[in-house]
């Protein structure tokens, strides 16, 4: 290197002008609104968890939250719409375990899900409930599988669809009693088949169904994950109330954003959203409906959906669910 060069005072404030540029731009960003893509409407548990951390994530950002519920196709429209974005980190996208199994499920993704997004945090997991009408007689889970055992092919539950959580938490449930559901797919609401008793069952996160529940319109056999729930309605585990030893099926939400979005910019948004998981107003909202912070940062929020899509590719397999979407 000429040492002329790098005492020259013009080479020298050129330097610093790049370096103060730079620190500028990282400390700037975001310079206007931030849209957050929600894959589901309005209602949905992730559009709770996307508007309760819209908020906060205002306030640390400096910039307003725009909320757009992008819905439709099981969550590939809001992806697309993602993988399409400026990625200036302007708008990023909720997720949730449905992110992780539409690779499966659909052999032509107008995208690559490992290779066109990067996880920015991840932030909660949800388990699921089994809640089934009063009408079906069943007040346990052994009650149910009983139930289902003495009558196979004929109990039912409701799903969002081929490939959706509640259709595979269903499904792994079934293989793991050994009895035979029949999986019915909706594409819109499910809930007035559901509190007529036109369905008997459905495998869905707690906030979905929780005020029918409280109303006792639909009973609450068991929880899906590997801890019983205490709020905000006392369950047992599937594991522990039917002896199905391994059953668990949690739903994780977090953000990603465009894989080419720069560093500075992905540092910022994973730092002000991991602060907005730290605030106890967040878990005060949450909670009680049945969701749970758990926190992972960029680089194990990857690797967590990487693993989680070779998971769900796996059990599809072993259940014998058709892909053929």
């Amino acid at each position: 290197m000429n040492l002329y060069r790098l005492l020259n005072p013009a080479f020298v404030a050129m330097a610093l002008s790049f370096a103060v540029g730079a620190a500028r731009s990282q400390e700037t960003f975001p310079t206007k609104p931030i849209q957050l893509i929600v894959p589901l409407p309005a209602g949905s548990i992730a559009d709770l968890v996307a508007r309760t951390f819209a908020s906060s994530l205002s306030r640390h950002a400096g910039q307003p939250v725009v909320i757009i519920n992008q819905t439709g196709a099981s969550g590939v429209i809001a992806s697309e719409y993602l993988s399409k974005a400026n990625p200036d980190g302007h708008t990023i996208l909720i997720v949730n375990s449905q992110h992780s199994a539409n690779p499966t499920f659909r052999s032509s993704l107008p995208y690559d899900t490992e290779r066109d997004f990067a996880g920015i945090a991840m932030v909660a997991e949800a388990p699921g409930l089994i809640a089934v009408h009063p009408k079906l007689g069943v007040r346990t889970v052994k009650d149910f599988i009983s139930h289902a055992q003495r009558n196979p092919g004929t109990v039912n539950y409701a799903t969002a669809g081929a490939g959706s959580t509640t259709h595979l938490a269903g499904a792994y449930f079934a293989a793991k009693a050994g009895i035979d559901l029949v999986a019915i797919p909706y594409k819109g609401t499910v809930l007035p088949d559901l509190l007529a008793g036109r369905v008997h069952a459905m495998f869905v996160g707690v906030p979905l169904l929780l005020q029918p529940i409280r109303e006792g319109k639909l009973i609450a056999l068991a929880v899906t994950s590997v801890s019983p729930m205490r709020e905000p309605i006392e369950l047992p585990t599937v594991e522990h109330a039917a002896d199905l030893p391994g059953y668990e099926y949690v739903t994780y939400f977090g953000f990603v954003a465009p894989a080419k979005v720069p560093q500075s910019a992905m540092q910022r948004l994973s730092r002000d959203i991991r602060q907005s998981a730290q605030e106890k107003e967040i878990w005060t909202r949450l909670e009680p409906q049945g969701i749970y912070a758990r926190e992972l940062g960029p680089a194990e929020f990857d690797a967590y959906i990487r693993a989680d899509i070779r998971k769900t590719a796996t059990l599809v397999r072993e259940l014998g669910i058709s892909i053929d979407q």
